[in-house]
């Protein structure tokens, strides 16, 4: 389903990008119009994809996982058999949050967070010994400058 975005579904997803966890009404108010059209706008959106899951952005540092590791993996596997297997291990790790395949010298990287270097080796050692990569070089974030789930509307 296609739904067409105009600039008050913007303001409206910008809304709840901010703060999903605000009734309707106040919604509606801060964007300039009443709750059923906003309700209905919402709808939609879900129904067309533009909204997807809606969960709590937690901090893991309060939560013990304080490292933050890039993983770059490069792999001289491209079958199928192999993508397949590594995204289910990948998908199964539940300390991968990101994973991407790339353009260029690099074939995908991860975003994992743990809860220290030690964490880090055993979800490294786990993941060589389910999949086959060619070379993993793993970069340790030392300070988060900016971290956003919130799209530029």
């Amino acid at each position: 389903m296609s739904v067409r975005i105009d600039a008050l579904d913007r303001k409206i997803l910008s809304a709840l990008q901010e703060d999903a966890s605000r009734s309707l009404d106040e919604i509606a108010r801060e964007v300039g119009s009443s709750k059923t059209p906003v309700w209905n706008r919402i709808r939609k959106m879900r129904e067309a994809g533009v909204i997807g899951q809606q969960t709590v952005i937690l901090d893991p540092e309060a939560l013990g996982f304080t490292a933050c590791f890039f993983v770059l993996i490069r792999t001289s596997e491209h079958e199928a058999d192999w993508q397949e297997k590594f995204l289910q291990v990948l998908r199964a790790r539940p300390e991968v949050l990101e994973a991407h395949r790339l353009a260029g010298e690099i074939d995908y990287i991860l975003k994992v967070r743990v809860e220290n270097a030690r964490a880090y080796d055993a979800f490294y050692q786990a993941m060589i010994s389910e999949v086959k990569v060619f070379n993993v070089t793993a970069l340790l974030s030392m300070e988060e400058i900016k971290s956003t789930t919130m799209l530029p509307l």
